[in-house]
């Protein structure tokens, strides 16, 4: 995929827990855990949003483009 989640990485910087992030963005522990892994084929704005607000960031420092060499 040449879409990369950086999710995880955002949330160490910020000494984030899934579980605080769930409850303050109001999104499932479970969704939240798909996004961070990079196992989901499409996010909502509006959670994006959110997420970014919460941890106080712009979407760029979640979402990070890598060309696929394969193609």
């Amino acid at each position: 995929m040449a879409i990369i989640l950086r999710l995880d990485r955002v949330m160490a910087d910020r000494k984030m827990t899934l579980k605080e992030l769930s409850e303050r963005v109001g999104v499932s522990n479970v969704n939240l855990s798909k996004i961070k892994t990079g196992k989901v084929s499409a996010i909502r704005f509006s959670t994006l949003e959110a997420i970014c607000k919460t941890l106080q960031c712009q979407p760029g420092d979640i979402l990070e483009y890598r060309p696929d060499d394969k193609k």
